[in-house]
């Protein structure tokens, strides 16, 4: 994954998929779903369990990407769930009533 500096193994990014968001190669996970999880306090063997169709290799990467760059990804994580900036973003987007 690489984005805002951050280069993970078995990641990429693609603008059309969820708008350039980090993601695991070839899948539409992104990598804060892996962060998420471990913010739940998912055990690891739980994670991994999440991901049956990722290879090890990926799913080991993914977690791996995850603690070199936590604090980064946990910034890009409460971003994306911050509830009051998405209604925000609805509420501009919103049509003026004629």
């Amino acid at each position: 994954m690489k984005a805002n500096g951050i280069k993970c193994p078995h990641g990429a990014t693609n603008p059309r998929i969820l708008n350039g968001v980090p993601i695991l190669k070839g899948s539409r996970i992104a990598g804060r779903t892996i962060a998420g999880y471990s913010q739940l306090d998912r055990a690891l063997d739980e994670i991994l369990q999440s991901l049956p169709h990722r290879t090890p290799a990926q799913r080991h990467a993914a977690l791996t990407c995850y603690f070199d760059h936590q604090k980064e990804i946990d910034r890009d994580l409460k971003h994306s769930s911050d509830a009051d900036y998405w209604r925000k973003q609805v509420r501009q987007r919103e049509p003026v009533a004629a």
